[in-house]
């Protein structure tokens, strides 16, 4: 009976999984706000690519 209480009390204590759940909980966030703002993001690069585009031609 002691054993499965030690067993349980080091099961409690063990954080070693905790780092994982926060990476997927962080990617989580990020593929959301990614999905959230993707006309905005595409709408922005698209710019920066044609002023790129535009000044390129002078130099």
């Amino acid at each position: 009976m002691r054993k499965i209480g030690r067993l349980i009390k080091r099961f409690i204590k063990d954080e070693s999984g905790v780092g994982t759940v926060e990476i997927i909980l962080i990617l989580v966030v990020l593929i959301a706000l990614v999905l959230i703002f993707k006309d905005q993001m595409t709408a922005l690069v698209n710019s920066i690519f044609s002023k790129i585009k535009s000044e390129s031609g002078k130099v």
